[in-house]
């Protein structure tokens, strides 16, 4: 590859371009500061101003979701996996159909597998600016997200419609619905009932790996977090390593499959074929081709992490249900 061909497959933490009209909760007040990133692939986006940095499909997407303190996502469901990991920040993850149901708090580095099929939302309950960064099953993501009811009708009240094409109209701004779309129906009881309601304690030590754990266990190999044989035992359509200094690998190979690095902690040197390199920081994503043969090693001292994802030919949703 030529640098320039490398460059390309970089995404820079500086360079992301966000979108602050991404879902239907964008005027609703408490949620309408988030600002929503679509680093690889379509993502799950319902308005047409996303940016998406890489369309390339690798069976994935990535993605990921900035926001100051004191707001929140609001309550949806994925019918794919959604999977995060805080790069900047403290989070509260809660789930239920009120959002009550349970709740863990994330530290920086920390990952949470979602499990499909329950409404959850998260909000920055840091001091700061905070990023989590995502992982979302499947080319298309799932098809969209799903709303609890409430969430489209606190929309309403500010000027934000859904149609059932998955567009968002925003008729304060004199949108209205096109002709033959109609306004997403909200989901009915028997709908809302299929939906569980796990407590902390069920989700908590199935889906959560806390960083500092999984740093002990890449001493001398990639920690496996999220996979067949993994920490978090699942089959989502992609493997998720954690990788640092002690595992890195440092001899050039390739993959079979696209394989997605994205820096944690330190300073990265990904060398590949060709004789060119380049530096990985904090917050960057990099996609590296099939076939196309790399290395990687901390480029300085100090604490050195970063999350690896690659693609399986497993379907694009998790094997374990409440």
């Amino acid at each position: 590859m030529t640098p320039d061909d490398m460059n390309a497959n970089i995404v820079r933490y500086g360079d992301l371009i966000p979108c602050k009209t991404a879902f239907i909760d964008a005027h609703t007040p408490g949620s309408d500061q988030k600002e929503n990133f679509t680093i690889i692939g379509g993502g799950v986006s319902e308005s047409a101003d996303q940016h998406v940095h890489i369309s390339e499909k690798i069976g994935f997407n990535i993605g990921a979701a900035g926001q100051p303190p004191k707001c929140r996502n609001s309550l949806h469901s994925h019918r794919t996996a959604e999977v995060f990991f805080v790069l900047k920040g403290r989070w509260r993850f809660f789930w239920g159909r009120w959002g009550n149901a349970g709740e863990v708090v994330l530290e920086e580095g920390d990952i949470f597998n979602i499990p499909t099929g329950i409404f959850r939302g998260f909000e920055n309950i840091g001091q700061d600016y905070g990023m989590i960064m995502a992982i979302l099953g499947g080319d298309d993501a799932g098809g969209g997200v799903i709303w609890a009811p409430q969430v489209i009708e606190d929309a309403a009240d500010h000027g934000l419609v859904l149609g059932d094409n998955g567009k968002l109209y925003d008729t304060k701004a004199g949108d209205h619905l096109p002709d033959g779309i109609a306004p997403m129906p909200l989901l009915d009881d028997a709908a809302l009932a299929t939906y569980p309601e796990p407590s902390t304690a069920e989700v908590v030590p199935g889906y959560v790996a806390r960083y500092w754990d999984l740093v002990a266990l890449s001493d001398t190999a990639p920690a496996k977090v999220i996979g067949a044989d993994a920490k978090l035992r699942d089959r989502p359509g992609f493997e998720v390593d954690l990788i640092t200094r002690g595992s890195a690998p440092t001899d050039m190979h390739p993959h079979s499959h696209p394989t997605v690095l994205m820096p944690m902690r330190g300073h990265w040197k990904l060398d590949y074929e060709g004789g060119s390199s380049a530096t990985l920081n904090p917050g960057d994503t990099c996609l590296i081709p099939t076939g196309v043969s790399h290395a990687l090693a901390p480029s300085m001292t100090g604490e050195a992490s970063l999350y690896r994802i690659v693609p399986t030919e497993d379907p694009a949703g998790p094997t374990v249900r409440f």
